[in-house]
């Protein structure tokens, strides 16, 4: 009995006296996707902001609350140029980069750039271009996506709606190619999260050319049920997906 009671002892002192583990700390940035901005993505860092994550999510020039600078002369290197220098500004380092769709094209140009400040990077449904192409390239306009006097306009977009909400882009953004040489950029470790609309198998999602770049280039491939915006149903869950892709690592 006296030896059990020391054992009991023994354990329950080890548990007061050990180090609590603390769950690591990330500092995200994330980018949000065409016709957005920030806003966006308001409720996902609420979630990470609670588990004492730092978390920045800029809005691109011409978009969101920057609606007032919108113009067809903005370019994706435009907006390469505002999450660079804002991870420079606010000296941020080991960063984890997200991307939201069309943002996959700016987040290419960002690691071509700034590799040695960025920890780890996730496409959320997003462009995965190959060194060159631009964002038709990767995924051509529909007969529906009006160009007119150099912005698009997006069949979503409700200009009746109050804001926040998604605005027209620049033509431009669409149009110019994007750097992926950087061979630094290319040992980043990234993970790929392909969203599945109600309907959609695995199988045929994996069709998809962003998909087949990220596999080829060895990135880790995760999925997540729902539609192209399904973060803003989700976001407590995505937050989660989000946090865990961090110690995702390239299989090749």
């Amino acid at each position: 009995m006296k030896n059990s009671l020391l054992v009991i002892f023994s354990i329950v002192l080890t548990l007061l006296v050990s180090p609590v583990i603390a769950e690591e700390k990330y500092t995200f940035v994330i980018v949000h996707g065409a016709t957005g901005g920030g806003w966006d993505w308001k409720t996902v860092d609420k979630h990470l902001s609670a588990k004492d994550h730092t978390v920045y999510r800029p809005t691109l020039t011409g978009l969101g609350e920057k609606y007032h600078l919108s113009s067809p002369d903005i370019t994706l290197t435009t907006h390469i140029n505002d999450i660079v220098n804002m991870i420079i500004f606010e000296r941020l380092n080991n960063i984890v980069l997200v991307g939201h769709s069309y943002a996959g094209m700016v987040m290419t140009g960002v690691m071509e750039r700034i590799p040695q400040r960025i920890h780890h990077v996730t496409f959320v449904d997003a462009m995965v271009p190959d060194d060159g192409m631009s964002m038709i390239d990767v995924k051509p306009l529909k007969p529906n996506y009006k160009v007119i006097n150099g912005m698009i306009h997006f069949p979503w977009l409700k200009f009746t709606k109050p804001f926040p909400r998604d605005v027209i882009q620049s033509y431009k953004t669409y149009t110019e190619a994007v750097s992926y040489k950087n061979p630094a950029a290319k040992r980043l470790n990234v993970t790929y999260i392909a969203f599945l609309p109600k309907g959609m198998t695995v199988l045929k999602r994996s069709e998809d050319l962003s998909w087949k770049r990220a596999k080829d280039r060895g990135w880790t491939i995760k999925t997540f049920a729902g539609n192209h915006v399904v973060y803003r149903k989700k976001p407590a869950d995505f937050s989660e997906v989000l946090i865990d892709s961090v110690k995702d690592k390239n299989s090749q």
